[in-house]
């Protein structure tokens, strides 16, 4: 452990990331001492089952400045960047991948933002790479209902940013369970700018993101984020009910001229798209009663296994076991 006073944390978590500890570690610390900036690394093994943590501890072997912290298993990205914000002891902290898909030329702008009076410090989406068309369009249509609830314009923001110690302390301050940094770093205010960039292409390893795991993501951020979905049932309900009396206006005026009111097919359709929105609404309802269990549980957001080049005071992360 270094005694050398940090003035940047930088905050990595790292899935499976073997492959790209040592060369993210090298990367960092060359960029760091040719801009003369006081910074350690924290990269936090979320629970990889490849030799990812072995790295770590090989880089801090290398690099005094550099700390890691191991989870007891998977626990996710959100509780990764929880934990290394929560053992950073910077006056100010960074958020990166593992990948250097974020550049670090962009972090340095962020620091030389900071060192200027900013306190929040966003990472925006200058070109977002290659993606396929259906990332590309549930990327679209997550950020535009993450923008609706957040009042933010979410359409090119990453997990990419540097926030002052202020702003840090009180995002890792929130109680609650579920958390989507991405937009809490904006919720929380201070003086904010931005930094734009341009996605870098992965050079080792393939991103641990498929399709299925970024819509269940997407689906627990707007659950933890926004109750907007929860109009939805609202509006559905008006909805029918709007259908419902010109149905019965209909059907009285059919009866009182004497004509025959037909529809057997119509009423078994009315009937299945009636079914699926009560479905679909109790399936949104449901959603949200299991987040409201989660939170009430009041689990840990994770649980650290090990550390590497951290003080006995910071084993144990305040929402750790």
């Amino acid at each position: 452990m270094s005694d050398k006073k940090e003035t940047l944390s930088i905050v990595i978590p790292a899935y499976n990331e073997a492959g790209n500890i040592s060369r993210t570690a090298q990367a960092l610390r060359r960029a760091m001492e040719t801009e003369s900036i006081s910074a350690a690394v924290y990269f936090v093994d979320d629970g990889s089952s490849d030799g990812t943590w072995e790295e770590i501890q090989a880089a801090a072997q290398a690099w005094d400045m550099v700390r890691g912290l191991r989870f007891s298993r998977n626990f996710g990205k959100e509780a990764a960047i929880f934990a290394g914000l929560s053992a950073a002891a910077g006056d100010c902290c960074a958020v990166m991948d593992c990948d250097l898909q974020h550049p670090i030329e962009a972090l340095v702008r962020m620091y030389r933002l900071w060192e200027q009076g900013f306190e929040v410090i966003e990472g925006i989406k200058e070109d977002r790479g290659r993606e396929n068309i259906l990332y590309k369009g549930m990327s679209a249509l997550f950020y535009k209902l993450m923008t609706a609830a957040s009042k933010l314009d979410m359409s090119r923001t990453s997990d990419f940013k540097l926030l002052d110690r202020k702003a840090v302390d009180a995002i890792i301050s929130l109680p609650e369970r579920n958390t989507f940094f991405r937009a809490l770093s904006g919720w929380v205010g201070f003086k904010t700018a931005t930094v734009g960039f341009q996605v870098q292409e992965r050079e080792i390893g393939q991103s641990k993101w498929s399709t299925w795991k970024l819509m269940q993501y997407a689906v627990t951020n707007i659950l933890s984020f926004t109750t907007k979905p929860l109009y939805l049932v609202i509006g559905a309900g008006a909805l029918f009910a709007v259908l419902a009396v010109i149905q019965g206006i209909d059907s009285i005026i059919s009866y009182v001229t004497h004509q025959a009111v037909e529809g057997v097919t119509t009423v078994i359709l009315i009937e299945l798209i009636i079914g699926s929105i009560v479905m679909f609404s109790l399936g949104i309802i449901g959603s949200y009663v299991g987040k409201i269990y989660e939170e009430v549980k009041g689990r840990h957001r994770y649980v650290i296994a090990g550390t590497v080049g951290l003080p006995r005071r910071e084993e144990r992360p305040h929402d750790a076991l």
